[in-house]
């Protein structure tokens, strides 16, 4: 057998595996898990945070001096980080740095 012939023989093989590997994909049929269609979907529910995260995303670069952005994605990003909100502040208030003792200021 010469070298044009097994190379045309290899590629028919990888062909034919290549379909196969195709018609196994799209002929399995994907379980849905458990818990899944109890829940509405996310995107149907308006809620005030994402509205105002796709306002900033539509701002693009203008949304890095928005105060009401930067206030959000704070308040996205304590969300995903499960932080909650220390009761009687707000997101857009700067945090006050606590010093570890307040005698040590007035001695300096």
């Amino acid at each position: 057998m010469d070298g044009k012939t097994l190379a045309r023989v290899v590629a028919v093989v990888f062909v034919a595996v290549a379909m196969t590997a195709t018609a196994l994909e799209m002929s399995r049929k994907e379980d849905k898990p458990v818990g899944e269609g109890q829940h509405p979907p996310a995107a149907s529910v308006p809620t005030p945070l994402r509205d105002g995260l796709r306002r900033c995303q539509v701002l693009g670069e203008a949304a890095l001096r928005d105060d009401g952005c930067a206030r959000l994605w704070a308040e996205q990003r304590d969300r995903f980080l499960g932080l909650e909100k220390p009761l009687g502040r707000s997101t857009s208030e700067p945090a006050a740095s606590p010093s570890p003792d307040p005698a040590l200021h007035g001695a300096r």
